[in-house]
């Protein structure tokens, strides 16, 4: 169920070396969780007695903001086409979440899974429905005789005629012409008002999805290029060909194997009281939490699920709680500890210029679709990397996204000008940083609301 490299082949170096091309230095953090995504595939080849009894290392990164701890959890869970949800556990004390069921994550995760397993299946079954959707298509535009038999010869003429617009249909020479196509549109009771929110999403069975399930179809018919016709048409025959029973039987063990929950602000629910003592609802939060991580089994639309051996990340910066203060027995669940570096201005040039993703690379390639050519010189990165590192040990450390920040006000101009430059070279300088950022870089106050 996985996608990329081979399970087998995804050692723990190349778990790494896959990280290394998203995500500058944290090499404590990356072993840790390629050691925990290896020991997945170690467990399936354990016999089956002892397999169930070999549960997951759940891990807690520690470290400021923009320092990588998500993009490490994402990484991970793209690198093998696991069902990935991340879930701020700060926003179960928050007012208007207070009481939320804290189940719902683990809901969530059957969610992504079910659409992950789902667009797999639709890849296998894209060109069957793909011909069939060409063929109700094809049925409007040259609709079919049924010729007597001294017509074959007619019949003959429109096959031939048919054949001659699928080769234009795949050509695409049809994509902009208008056809007029009847549409399904799922009826949508009123009664569906009469839930809450938070009613529905503590109940075992999704009423709201079964009754939608029971309301008539409808449909309605719309005018559209043929193109997007086709798309349409393609997406509701692959909805017949998908068996989606089978769908959520194979996501919900995908999930129970596969699914990584990333936990953020961990640290915002192990803070205590200006009394010294625990925090009652924040304590509360973390008991709520506890049995999802321990393992237990939570109802959702597809069927239950059991997580025992789905991961846990939990990350936080830890600047005023500490990793005890977190209850005993969730501070058990979580036995490795891993702390993320502060990042160096180093690490800011490295951040814009060597990963896949670089923002220099994204920002270069955004003004090329505008004609616009931008050059940055190794002193602008430079330059760009020690505001960046200033700001950060001036106010709020806030890792590399101050260089998003920085980056975006350093270009604004050139960005909005960009479709009357095009076919020009502008030139990223540490002169062209400065005349633009001089302002707010001398005003303290304004470079803390800005920058």
């Amino acid at each position: 169920m996985s996608s990329g490299i081979d399970p087998e082949n995804l050692t723990p170096r190349k778990i790494v070396a896959e990280l290394d091309k998203y995500i500058i230095g944290q090499h404590e953090a990356k072993r840790s969780v390629a050691i925990a995504l290896r020991n997945r595939w170690r467990r399936q080849q354990v016999p089956d007695a002892l397999r169930e009894e070999i549960l997951p290392k759940n891990i807690t990164l520690i470290g400021p903001t923009g320092v990588g701890k998500t993009e490490i959890a994402r990484r991970i869970a793209r690198l093998v086409g696991a069902p990935f949800v991340k879930v701020e556990a700060s926003k179960f004390t928050e007012v208007g979440y207070v009481g939320r069921d804290v189940e719902s994550i683990i809901r969530d995760l059957a969610d992504v899974g079910v659409a992950l397993v789902r667009k797999q299946q639709f890849e296998r079954v894209r060109a069957r429905a793909r011909a069939m959707a060409e063929d109700r298509l094809l049925e409007i535009l040259v609709p079919s005789v049924n010729p007597a038999p001294a017509q074959g010869e007619a019949a003959a003429g429109s096959s031939g005629t048919r054949e001659k617009f699928r080769a234009k249909l795949r050509a695409g020479e049809l994509d902009d012409k208008q056809v007029e196509l009847e549409i399904e549109e799922r009826a949508k009771g009123a009664m569906f008002e009469f839930f809450p929110v938070s009613g529905m999403e503590n109940m075992d069975i999704n009423l709201k999805d079964m009754l939608g399930n029971l309301m008539p179809k409808r449909t309605k018919r719309r005018k559209m290029p043929i193109g997007e016709a086709l798309d349409i048409l393609e997406a509701e025959e692959a909805d017949k060909l998908i068996d989606m029973d089978e769908v959520g039987r194979q996501a919900i063990q995908h999930v129970e194997q596969n699914g990584i929950v990333f936990l953020d602000e961990i640290d915002k629910i192990a803070g205590r009281s200006q009394m010294g003592g625990p925090d009652v609802s924040r304590e509360g939060v973390q008991r709520d939490i506890l049995p999802i991580v321990e393992g237990s089994t939570v109802n959702t639309k597809h069927g239950p699920v059991n997580t025992d051996h789905i991961l846990f990340i939990a990350a936080g910066a830890f600047h005023v709680a500490k990793p005890s203060d977190l209850i005993p027995e969730l501070q058990g669940r979580f036995p490795i500890r891993v702390e993320l570096n502060s990042l160096t201005q180093e690490d800011f040039i490295r951040i814009l210029t060597e990963p896949e993703n670089a923002l220099i690379k994204q920002y270069e390639e955004l003004l090329k679709t505008e004609g616009v050519d931008l050059k940055f010189t190794p002193e602008a990165i430079a330059e760009l990397a020690t505001i960046a590192t200033d700001m950060n040990s001036r106010d709020e450390n806030i890792g590399a996204r101050r260089l998003h920040t920085i980056l975006e006000k350093t270009l604004e101009e050139v960005s909005f000008e960009a479709p009357s430059l095009q076919g020009q070279t502008i030139e990223i300088t540490p002169v062209y940083i400065r005349d633009r950022l001089q302002r707010i870089l001398e005003d303290q106050d304004l470079s803390r609301y800005i920058l």
